[in-house]
């Protein structure tokens, strides 16, 4: 796919929406792990690093994967000496990092996925010991919450099925709970955190 998001990226952060789902998915993270200043955290989709910079404050470092150079470039816009994440370009499904994390996180990017058990096998391999994976995506919805439904593999999910396939691919611990409602005028989508431990 080409770069989707290269006319979206500029202006991707004003959105008042954009802004506060990825602050409430944090505290939420925040809450169910024990972050520290030795840990390394893979953010998976990590746009313009919403999510991303939440969790940097918190831990040693942030490693943002997107396969979007638009959203990339605005992430190193909004880079600081305190206060970076280092990005990387990459389709992880096909091209798998080496590396390994203490932690994966994710917001709203699950969808964006074709082959979901891929995935899952892929970063099951990125996680150090004991590491976690913290994904938010959509609950289940009609295919109305996005008005062009370009590269959109899943009209969210259901957690049943999820939680099935995450389980499969070797993760243990598996939760998911609703964090957090975006409201559209169409009407209400609910947003949840899927989290495991390897």
């Amino acid at each position: 796919m080409a770069d989707y998001f290269k006319d979206k990226a500029q202006n991707w952060d004003d959105g008042a929406i954009r802004k506060t789902t990825p602050l409430a998915i944090a505290d939420v993270i925040k809450q169910k792990f024990s972050l520290n200043n030795k840990m390394k955290i893979m953010d998976f989709g990590v746009g313009t690093g919403l999510l991303g910079f939440e969790i940097a404050k918190e831990v040693k470092k942030v490693f943002g994967v997107d396969m979007s150079p638009s959203m990339l470039a605005k992430l190193r816009e909004k880079n600081t000496p305190e206060l970076s994440i280092e990005a990387i370009e990459q389709d992880i499904v096909k091209q798998p990092l080496s590396d390994t994390f203490d932690g994966i996180i994710s917001s709203m990017t699950l969808h964006h996925v074709e082959n979901l058990e891929s995935f899952f096998k892929s970063i099951y391999k990125n996680l150090n010991k004991d590491g976690f994976i913290a994904i938010a995506d959509l609950e289940k919805e009609d295919g109305s919450f996005h008005s062009d439904n370009t590269g959109v593999y899943h009209f969210g999910f259901e957690p049943e099925k999820l939680c099935e396939i995450v389980k499969k691919c070797g993760f243990k611990d598996v939760t998911v709970e609703n964090v957090t409602t975006i409201n559209k005028p169409q009407r209400d989508f609910g947003v949840f955190l899927l989290s495991a431990k390897r």
